[in-house]
């Protein structure tokens, strides 16, 4: 091979190595961008990025002076091309939004392809180092850092069986909670009355301990707990 085929292949590898390596630990986790996805990424990226540095092979019947492809302005078309699949992965689930972090991993998978079409491979590699630290170590920082978990509560009565505001207020406390902000609901054409909640709490088994109660309160005709989060 000539010694232009074996720089491309050089480029396009590292690109494949660093975007497989993240994309591994996505797959691992089970995350919808996984393996394949950010290799893709990080090679599609780093092959963009080598128009720029080839121009002269690409455009060899025009005169180099007419024809000029500014790199940063490529660099910036992949990175805000990359949106519309990071925006793919993200999923809203209840009151819950899913995949941030794959479509971070991928918008950072995008950039070290570019790194690596501009044969700065010493980037490529620190930045492949860091970003696996960030999504794989860091998680279990997140595990041991004390943090407020979140919830929407909504609780149905009959409206004349609904338990006073305090009382209610007093048994949610009572098990570890704090009421972040509260509303209501009652529809003339109906019978029931709802408490509409935002509630936290320091230890996550208490959602389990309140759920406990809530099924087991004769006056409550339904209610829904749902945890939010990233």
């Amino acid at each position: 091979m000539t010694a232009l085929v074996l720089d491309i292949v050089q480029h396009l590898g590292a690109a494949v190595v660093a975007g497989g390596l993240i994309g591994f630990e996505r797959s691992y986790h089970g995350r919808p961008a996984g393996f394949r996805t950010h290799a893709l990424v990080c090679m599609a990226s780093s092959i963009l990025m080598l128009i720029t540095i080839y121009q002269k092979q690409w455009f060899s019947g025009a005169d180099i002076e007419t024809v000029r492809i500014d790199p940063t302005r490529m660099a910036q078309g992949v990175m805000t091309g990359i949106g519309f699949l990071g925006a793919g992965v993200i999923m809203k689930e209840g009151l819950s939004v899913r995949g941030l972090t794959t479509a971070a991993s991928i918008w950072m998978t995008a950039a070290i392809g570019v790194l690596a079409g501009v044969g700065f491979y010493i980037a490529v590699l620190i930045g492949t180092i860091f970003t696996l630290g960030v999504v794989s170590v860091f998680r279990w920082v997140e595990a041991i850092i004390p943090t407020l978990a979140y919830a929407h509560l909504t609780m149905r009565f009959r409206r004349d069986m609904a338990i006073p505001e305090s009382e209610l207020l007093e048994m949610i406390m009572g098990q570890g909670f704090t009421v972040a902000n509260m509303s209501y609901s009652s529809e003339q054409e109906s019978d029931f009355f709802e408490y509409s909640m935002t509630i936290r709490t320091p230890v996550r088994d208490n959602m389990r301990r309140l759920s406990s109660i809530l099924a087991h309160k004769e006056s409550l005709i339904g209610f829904q707990l749902v945890q939010t989060g990233d």
